[in-house]
């Protein structure tokens, strides 16, 4: 790689929150060069569901993250080639203690344009819904799904294609010393830099990082055989009305937990809740689990496999179609944040996104990353 012109904004990482920043930059009319030590996209970006999640994301600022980044979602998905599989969330309540989260958070501004639905609805809207007992169900309309494998090439040959994003792939970056940064094929100039590093902790701003007391979180998902009914939206479980904050924060989901203690108390001690979504050929993506290490065992249990497959038979009703692809991701987390964007140098911002919610608000997050690192200014849309 020789030296290159001055970029004026150069991003390492090409993962989706790399992508997002490069997307925010050049709405601003910015010249962007991305820096990304793999051929291609490897990591948590594509090993997921491409679930942009609203409903359930931490009240407040994530929430609000999330609604920006769906909606960016929306607006870059047709240009780019990336089909939108499905819309909208319904998630079971298994339990009446589940439904009592339901009707609380409808009463949250969290709640608006979702609602609640009886047994008798959820059956009949969603046919292959056939468990027993249920005691309703959340319905949001807020999500889009796009199956991450393709939607982050596809959005990188965009970038680069349509908006002049230049990408450097297989190269590593060893230190930044703005304007210069210093790679494996050599020099790079940029007038600024953002560092989206995903769980690497080690490689750059080591000593940063610490500081946010991040760890990695492995997660197991699996690919089922296409059952032979179509899912018009996302599904999930009331076990994630647990885990995710926007609705295990209400007070109404102590008895859930209670209650969830005691007759999944397997699936909690392994971090498991239910998401079901179907791709394009009719495959369902089927997941996840949830487990926490500096360096996680590199090993996927077949134990877990069997608590996400025996949630998926307790809310479809049948026995889970044939597994066809198994493979853990492992993602940067934190305890006490959701993300951070730190400042090593004046001209260097080190975004880190420590909950798993990479798809669902990076692109809100490179929003306001790139207004404070170049300045205000009202950005321009692209098509």
């Amino acid at each position: 790689m020789s030296r290159q012109q001055e970029f004026d904004l150069a991003i390492v990482g090409a993962g989706i929150v790399g992508l997002a920043h490069a997307l925010a930059a050049v709405r601003r009319g910015l010249s962007v060069v991305v820096i990304d030590r793999d051929a291609q996209a490897n990591g948590a970006s594509v090993r997921n569901f491409g679930f942009i999640t609203v409903s359930g994301q931490e009240r407040g600022q994530v929430w609000r993250r999330a609604m920006r980044s769906r909606d960016i979602w929306r607006e870059v998905a047709g240009p780019a080639g990336i089909d939108i599989l499905q819309r909208g969330t319904v998630v079971v309540a298994r339990r009446p203690e589940a439904r009592a989260v339901i009707e609380a958070f409808l009463q949250t501004e969290m709640g608006e344009d979702c609602k609640l639905l009886e047994p008798g609805e959820l059956r009949r809207d969603f046919p292959g819904l056939g468990g027993e007992g249920f005691a309703g169900g959340l319905w949001s309309p807020h999500e889009v799904r796009v199956e991450s494998r393709w939607a982050i090439p596809l959005l990188a040959a965009w970038l680069a294609e349509k908006h002049g994003v230049e990408f450097h792939r297989e190269t590593a970056v060893r230190a930044i010393e703005p304007p210069d940064i210093v790679t494996s094929r050599g020099r790079v100039q940029a007038g600024k830099v953002v560092v989206c590093p995903g769980d690497d902790l080690a490689t750059l701003y080591p000593e940063r990082i610490a500081q946010y007391s991040v760890t990695r979180c492995k997660l197991q998902m699996m690919r089922l055989a296409d059952p032979g009914f179509p899912l018009p939206a996302s599904v999930m479980s009331d076990l994630g009305l647990a885990r995710y904050a926007g609705y295990a924060a209400l007070p109404e989901a102590a008895a859930l937990r209670r209650r969830l203690e005691s007759d999944q108390r397997d699936a909690l001690d392994n971090g498991v809740h239910l998401i079901v979504v179907q791709s394009a050929d009719g495959t369902l993506v089927v997941g996840d689990s949830h487990h926490y290490a500096t360096t996680p065992y590199p090993f996927a249990s077949e134990r877990v496999d069997e608590i996400i497959l025996e949630e998926f038979s307790a809310v479809f009703g049948t026995p889970p179609p044939a597994v066809i692809e198994r493979w853990t991701g492992i993602y940067a987390s934190a305890a006490d944040r959701t993300m951070f964007a730190d400042a090593p140098h004046e001209d260097v911002r080190l975004v880190m996104i420590t909950s798993g919610t990479g798809a669902s608000t990076s692109f809100a997050i490179a929003e306001e990353v790139i207004a404070e690192l170049f300045g205000a200014a009202e950005a321009r849309k692209i098509a």
